[in-house]
């Protein structure tokens, strides 16, 4: 069912372009809603799972056990229960909110530093797997987020707290991060199929990585790793991160003959659906990327530079932030669009909407909207954008203006997406 995703949606919807784009908005969202997204790809029929094009003949499993980690886990746990019902034996997962589940127990953990509530989920998760015997067929959730929300043990946890405050500072990518996770953790990098092994283990997979790097989504605990530990203690002293306590990943194939990875959502389900829309309401459109890694401000130049009137242009990634000072509040989303403020390259004709996938740049803020009105109101507010973007401080601007967008936790979480539509 569709859903309006933007609890201030009539204070922001204030010109037809705004209303225009806020719909795109909205269409994006539904496309990636997990419970939407479970209940479309899977079913059950004459005591057959199907996945997409797959089948699964559940008479030859004793036990279906759930795991789950990352922001999407707990609501794909909830639609997970929907279609499977009293058929699941056990099952633990972690994301950042709990919710009612009846055979699965959900913890609510804390991103993106890793705590003790995420140790205590970890360890169920492990349990489980571990306890698990041949003819048992365990389903992992697995979705982004999950490289902070998953962690056993506390030696894992600690080291995890350490790279995540060391490597903002590097705006390095998060797969050069999750590489080193692999490495950190006995879970992580194909860890969990190998504890699962000899089991039947199926990863639904909830990508919030740009571009078909699925095997990096929540550091990739269903899927065989091709990095070594040399390739982890390179990322580590190319960016004098520290120390560590590395391990090797699970290589043999035979931890993984029997593990099926099903990706169900990715940015590219948003972008389509987001195109789709736009082309419905009359525009042109332009894909512009989906791998958006680029600096925050060249990343602006990029998207602009395909401005064309009557057309939306959409692109969506992760572009790069680095971090110099502490202190500020708001995401890569909110400063990119403070950012773009500061270049005055929004015209009369246009709006344009930087916001994250999972409702929460960094904050109750999933991103901003911005126009001419949004220049117009910080101008008559007297606001030094310089100053707050010097700060890296973008959110209490976007409250002051009113034009942050508040949908609040999505549970969704497939990257940050981007639009810009032009129409005099």
């Amino acid at each position: 069912m569709d859903k309006n995703w933007i609890k201030n949606y009539e204070e922001l919807a204030t010109t037809e372009n705004r209303k225009l784009a806020l719909d795109i908005v909205n269409v994006g969202y539904n496309s990636i809603s997990t419970e939407n997204v479970i209940i479309n790809s899977i079913k059950i029929e004459n005591n057959f799972l199907y996945i997409n094009d797959q089948s699964f003949d559940l008479s030859k499993f004793s036990n279906i056990k759930v795991v789950g980690f990352g922001k999407a886990s707990c609501q794909a746990a909830l639609a997970l229960e929907k279609v499977l019902g009293d058929r699941i034996k056990e099952g633990a997962v972690i994301g950042l909110t709990k919710v009612d589940c009846t055979y699965i127990e959900t913890f609510a953990g804390t991103h993106p530093r890793p705590s003790v509530v995420n140790i205590e989920a970890g360890e169920k998760i492990f349990k489980i797997a571990n306890e698990s015997k041949e003819d048992d067929l365990i389903i992992a959730i697995v979705s982004g987020g999950g490289s902070a929300l998953l962690c056993y043990s506390k030696t894992e946890c600690n080291d995890g707290i350490k790279l995540y405050d060391e490597f903002l500072k590097s705006g390095k990518t998060t797969i050069e991060m999750n590489t080193v996770r692999k490495h950190i953790s006995v879970l992580k990098g194909g860890g969990l199929a190998k504890i699962a092994y000899p089991a039947t283990v199926i990863g639904l997979i909830f990508s919030d990585l740009p571009g078909e790097h699925f095997e990096n989504v929540a550091s990739g605990p269903t899927y065989k790793d091709e990095s070594i530990v040399s390739d982890a203690q390179a990322i580590i002293d190319t960016n004098n991160l520290g120390e560590f306590n590395l391990i090797e990943t699970p290589k043999d194939d035979k931890y993984f003959e029997k593990t099926h990875n099903f990706v169900l959502v990715s940015n590219e389900t948003a972008v389509y659906a987001m195109e789709k829309r736009a082309r419905e309401l009359g525009f042109m459109t332009k894909v512009f990327s989906t791998e958006l890694y680029d600096e925050t401000e060249e990343a602006l130049h990029k998207i602009f530079n395909e401005e064309s009137n009557n057309t939306v242009v959409l692109s969506a990634g992760e572009p790069k932030l680095i971090v110099k000072k502490k202190g500020g509040s708001g995401g890569r989303n909110l400063y990119m669009s403070l950012e773009e403020i500061k270049l005055k390259m929004i015209d009369n004709d246009s709006v344009f909407i930087s916001l994250a996938s999972d409702g929460m740049d960094n904050s109750d803020a999933a991103g901003a909207i911005v126009d001419k009105q949004t220049l117009d109101k910080i101008e008559k507010l007297n606001i030094d954008v310089d100053d707050y973007l010097e700060r890296y401080d973008a959110y209490p601007v976007f409250k002051e203006s009113g034009d942050m967008i508040i949908t609040g936790p999505t549970g969704a979480n497939v990257s940050d997406l981007m639009i810009l539509l032009t129409r005099k």
